[in-house]
């Protein structure tokens, strides 16, 4: 028997990826440039324009993040009930657009608050869906490299946001609000090239109607190794808390508020390298030994913030925070797809993002009573601790894969 083509890090992987994988990356760079030179500066002036303190940037960063994800479960049914992705993802990504405005008019916390959440929304509505879409859409044996691309065009969006927030910052002499409205281009660019580049695929062949995708019976249909899947993957998230207090970290180092931004880059510029050649690495069969190298690198972050003094230590734990991020989110995302069937796959994606939600909004709000209480160096410790447990986690995860690779073996699917 002839063994499929693996996909290998080179340039002719890249172009045997098709058009749509590639727009929705363009898409998910330009919407991460709006949305980071907003992020990459809210911090920091909710805490020194707007007097909150770290309980509450902690407390909002995980209210909004959390809205996202219990959107994403009813976006991501209502995609597998209508047979269709793109336009849920053109109202999450509109709805996204919509709002930046809102962020300079915020005159209150509460604006702030308000804004934050209804952009989170719109990206709720799009997040299952988009993800679904990925899978769809990818070649046989590429589907790690498909989430690995998109999932660095993304990130390169997240670099260079606020990479222009600082160029903005220099130019406007600190005018936060003149920044956020600059982030209003962009967000526009991200739904035009939505509408117009990514093809709206047909159902697959396998996916057979569904009419309660959230009823108890469909949900016992996914099936152990997707629970597993998303079991590991919301004790990770705990240990991942909200990249706004790694901002706060390096604002604490001494980094002034026009080079904050600068934070995210670092992390962000690391990510992106990395996707792309862990998802490549992980349709070689190996997904899970990829998995565990990425938990590993949250946990050197972790003990770098934690342990290592001044900037040389934030540093460090920049660029393993970033590469963590590469090793294990489009990992997750390959194994939501093989795990879950394919007419449940926007269910799939949206019950794991509910958990993971659920789950940044607690990591977020322990984090900042730990750096109110004790200071950073608990928060980051905590959160290696919580690292290690989900390693933990991986040894049951692959017993549960391989029954499910015997089972699928076993009917021919």
């Amino acid at each position: 028997m002839t063994k499929p083509d693996r996909p290998k890090l080179d340039l002719a992987t890249l172009r045997r990826l098709p058009r749509g994988i590639w727009a929705l990356g363009l898409v998910s760079l330009w919407m991460d440039v709006s949305s980071e030179m907003i992020h990459a500066l809210l911090p920091v002036y909710l805490v020194s324009a707007m007097g909150a303190s770290m309980v509450t940037v902690g407390f909002i960063e995980g209210i909004a993040e959390a809205a996202a994800a219990i959107t994403k479960v009813f976006s991501g049914a209502l995609s597998d009930w209508l047979g269709k992705r793109k336009v849920l993802a053109v109202v999450g990504y509109g709805l996204a657009a919509l709002t930046k405005p809102i962020f300079p008019l915020a005159p209150t916390i509460g604006w702030l608050v308000g804004a934050r959440f209804i952009d989170r929304v719109g990206k709720g509505i799009r997040g299952a869906p988009r993800d679904a879409l990925v899978a769809d859409l990818s070649p046989a044996g590429m589907r790690g490299a498909s989430y690995g691309l998109r999932q660095s065009l993304d990130t390169v969006g997240a670099f260079l946001g606020p990479l222009a927030a600082v160029a903005l910052m220099w130019l406007t002499a600190g005018n936060i609000p003149l920044v956020f409205w600059a982030a209003v281009a962009p967000a526009a660019v991200s739904v035009l090239l939505l509408v117009t580049l990514v093809p709206e695929p047909a159902r697959p062949a396998e996916a057979r109607p569904v009419k309660s995708p959230l009823s108890p019976r469909e949900l016992r249909r996914m099936g152990g190794a997707f629970w597993w899947v998303v079991a590991v993957a919301s004790v990770f998230t705990l240990a991942r808390f909200s990249e706004a207090f790694l901002i706060l970290k390096a604002h604490a180092e001494g980094v002034p508020a026009g080079l904050v931004p600068v934070v995210l880059v670092i992390m962000n510029v690391s990510y992106a390298l990395s996707a792309f050649p862990a998802g490549v690495l992980s349709d070689n069969g190996s997904r899970l030994r990829v998995l565990a190298l990425g938990m590993g690198l949250l946990i050197g972050a972790d003990l770098a913030f934690a342990l290592l003094p001044g900037l040389g230590g934030v540093l460090a734990g920049l660029v393993l925070w970033g590469l963590h991020m590469g090793f294990t989110q489009g990992i997750f995302a390959s194994l939501v797809a093989d795990t879950a069937p394919p007419a449940l796959r926007g269910t799939g994606f949206g019950m794991l993002n509910l958990m993971t939600g659920g789950m940044i909004l607690l990591a977020s709000v322990i984090a900042g009573l730990l750096w109110d209480s004790v200071g950073p160096q608990g928060t980051f410790l905590a959160g290696g601790g919580l690292a290690v447990l989900a390693l933990a986690g991986l040894m049951p995860l692959r017993r549960a894969l391989h029954g499910h690779a015997a089972e699928r073996a076993e009917t021919g699917q």
